[in-house]
């Protein structure tokens, strides 16, 4: 199963990436979802977990709070 949507936690910012038909939608680039997702050690970040279709990346409580209840 593919993800349509990455959300990604960053301190108190939370990016959303749209994905439709495997394009990035909203003018987002592929470098700015790998920048985001992808840590400095080149490892994808902590915690990274799968909802149905919804990658979550990093950690928000409200986001976990609403994506996982």
């Amino acid at each position: 199963m593919k993800s349509s949507m990455v959300l990604v936690a960053k301190g108190k910012k939370v990016l959303e990436f749209r994905i439709k038909a495997g394009e990035l939608q909203g003018g987002a680039e592929t470098e700015d979802l790998v920048k985001a997702i992808v840590g400095p050690s080149g490892n994808l970040r902590a915690p990274a977990i799968r909802s149905g279709k919804t990658l979550i990346v990093g950690f928000h409580p409200d986001v976990y709070e609403e994506r996982l209840s």
